[in-house]
């Protein structure tokens, strides 16, 4: 008999049409916009404008989820954490 491990942290890791929770939360919210637009107005230009919008964002979403390194502008940790004030003058010489 197989024997499973539990596995209580799975909503972090859960993934909807390959986007994670939060961005699929932000995909949704899009989609029910675009329809407000598509049903408020009466263009074939915005319509069509409005399913491309959607498929650039679901396209750059995904592209964010498969790589996050590309938002990280800063280093996460600094050089050195330290509890004395900074007085601004550097006596070592590198």
């Amino acid at each position: 008999m197989k024997r499973f491990e539990i596995y209580k942290n799975i909503r972090k890791r859960a993934v909807i049409f390959g986007l994670p929770l939060s961005l699929f939360a932000v995909m949704m919210i899009s989609i029910i916009a675009s329809l407000l637009i598509i049903i408020f107005s009466f263009s074939f230009g915005i319509i069509i404008s409005v399913l491309v919008f959607n498929a650039v964002l679901y396209i750059a979403l995904t592209r964010i989820t498969n790589n996050p390194q590309v938002f990280q502008l800063a280093k996460t940790f600094p050089k050195s954490i330290s509890n004395k004030r900074n007085s601004g003058l550097d006596y070592e010489h590198d």
